[in-house]
């Protein structure tokens, strides 16, 4: 299959899946009151944001399967498959080790740790900027929803937030 197809493939999917979720899935599953004093924290205002961004890359990927050349060679597909196979292992791996140390280190130290692995796993082209990203954005999501948005996230057993 060329990359062409594969790009248009995947940009249909992505539109008929955010069309779907807009239209179908959070209007009759996703139940919202309506006194909600702040849109941010309202509980359909990430899940239409998700489906937003869905529908761009959806669309995007059709705009690139439009303008994309069918001559694109696939150079190393068959060359990598070992390494493909290690990493999928290496993943799964780390979803185990993640699932017993949620309790014991709770939650933002926990994706702090897995998501430094796995860009240094999938060897990353900016370690600095991934190990700044790992430890960022789950403290600072943790600051959001903890502080601002009053919902409790969990905490481990060893290591508390304040």
């Amino acid at each position: 299959m060329s990359p062409k197809t594969v790009q248009f493939r995947l940009g249909l999917g992505a539109c008929v899946a955010a069309l779907f979720l807009g239209f179908v899935a959070i209007p009759i599953w996703v139940s919202s009151p309506s006194n909600v004093s702040n849109i941010v924290l309202s509980p359909t205002f990430w899940p239409y944001v998700l489906t937003v961004l869905t529908g761009l890359m959806g669309i995007g990927l059709l705009l690139a399967a439009r303008q994309a050349d069918t001559t694109v060679a696939v150079e190393h597909m068959h060359s990598t498959d070992g390494a493909a196979w290690y990493r999928l292992l290496s993943l799964g791996v780390i979803m185990i080790i993640t699932m017993f140390a949620l309790p014991r280190l709770g939650m933002v130290w926990t994706t702090m740790v897995v998501f430094g692995i796995t860009a240094f796993l999938f060897r990353t082209r900016h370690p600095k900027t991934a190990l700044v990203c790992a430890v960022m954005i789950p403290f600072l999501l943790y600051l959001f929803f903890a502080h601002v948005a009053g919902v409790a996230i969990p905490q481990g057993n060893f290591v508390r937030l304040p």
